[in-house]
């Protein structure tokens, strides 16, 4: 959708496909961090944006027992926006899709499912899609597919990423939110548990990490379990877990960690997850996919306005962006291997580990991690080029 956005803003013919008939699913990626809230300033729309509700995190903590460590401070970093902000997924996409709506070269195709590429001579020309109104052929220029993980465009191009071994999976979920409780999200750590709660508004939408494939298990041990399960991490909202009815009230995240060789071929090209799944640690997938979406659109708009982008200028995107994609999913490895694995294997008490007590006793240390969670590697701001490049355009 932003990528969409800022080759329409440049005067590029854009259509972009959603198989759904609107944005609302729940537990997807909801933290919009300082990266991502940069681009959107860089845009002129930041006052637009931070409208909508949302809640701000400016600090991270961990809980290991009965003690609560400060462990990131976004109050520091160099951008606009010294916060994460915590805003449903839905309501970043339709904001996108209002405003580039604007531009008559754009058009959102609601309910229309991809289906196979049209290939002419060796080259990706458009693709095939099915509507309620029927078959389509999308012909263009550049077919882009930033359709998730479990990508329709990807496998349509043959296109398969090599698979990186993960520990865990998560499992979300919501417990309701009283008006006592902190607002800051909490990161609880406990012998054979992690469980993270970050604060909605009204309610706390919770995910509970568990052993890769561990969750089938969960669920023939039966709901009582789980709730008990629950309760022993859940800290002071412990007392709400007989809220969770039924397993038909939770969500299974199953982590995938992958990478593709190539990202393009002539006519394609994979960004975001469709070309480097990542894992939900740190919360950085969807800013990292919208980092590739500036990319992209900086390095190709003056392409497309000629026409076909050839393979090396397409290949220009993966050199921008692959070492960003490398370095995190590998920051993210260590951390599953070295930090989550051991906590889910771990019985009697827990104790600190030093560096957390580091993080926690010296402040300044703080803005390291923030910087990695909320900047991230290699960070991409909208060109100035592309910014006037259709200055026509509302």
């Amino acid at each position: 959708m932003i990528c969409g956005y800022l080759l329409a803003r440049a005067g590029i013919d854009v259509v972009v496909l959603e198989k759904h008939a609107d944005f609302l699913r729940d537990f997807r990626g909801d933290t919009v961090h300082p990266s991502t809230l940069e681009v959107i300033w860089e845009l002129g729309l930041l006052e637009d944006f931070l409208a909508l509700p949302h809640q701000e995190v400016r600090r991270l903590h961990a809980e290991i027992g009965d003690r609560q460590f400060t462990v990131g401070d976004f109050t520091h970093l160099p951008t606009h926006c010294k916060f994460i902000a915590l805003m449903p997924q839905w309501d970043l996409l339709n904001f996108f899709a209002a405003k580039a709506k604007r531009f008559p070269n754009f058009r959102l195709l609601m309910s229309t499912r991809a289906a196979a590429l049209i290939e002419e001579q060796g080259e990706v020309a458009g693709l095939h899609a099915g509507s309620p109104d029927g078959e389509m052929n999308v012909r263009a220029d550049l077919v882009i597919g930033a359709d998730g993980r479990h990508s329709t465009v990807r496998e349509a191009a043959g296109l398969v990423p090599q698979e990186f071994g993960v520990p865990i999976d998560v499992i979300w979920l919501r417990l309701p939110r009283r008006q006592t409780d902190p607002t800051e999200p909490v990161a609880r750590f406990g012998a054979g548990r992690f469980f993270v709660m970050l604060y909605r508004g009204d309610y706390w939408q919770c995910a509970l990490v568990v052993p890769k494939g561990g969750f089938e298990a969960i669920r023939r041990e039966g709901i009582e379990r789980f709730r008990a399960r629950l309760a022993s991490i859940a800290g002071f909202a412990a007392d709400r877990v007989g809220t969770i009815e039924s397993f038909e009230d939770v969500s299974l995240l199953t982590v995938t960690v992958n990478r593709l060789r190539h990202w393009a071929k002539p006519g394609l090209l994979c960004i975001g997850d469709a070309a480097h799944a990542m894992s939900p640690v740190g919360g950085v997938g969807i800013n990292i996919a919208v980092q590739d979406a500036v990319a992209t659109a900086n390095i190709l708009w003056r392409p497309l306005a000629r026409g076909r982008p050839t393979l090396e200028e397409l290949n220009r995107v993966q050199r921008r962006r692959g070492f960003p994609a490398r370095l995190t999913q590998a920051a993210q490895s260590a951390i599953q291997k070295n930090i989550l694995a051991p906590t889910l294997q771990a019985q009697g008490e827990l104790k600190p580990p030093p560096f957390v007590k580091l993080l926690d006793g010296i402040p300044a240390l703080q803005r390291i991690p923030a910087r990695l969670v909320g900047i991230g590697v290699r960070p991409e701001h909208v060109s100035r080029e592309l910014l006037r490049a259709n200055p026509a355009s509302p």
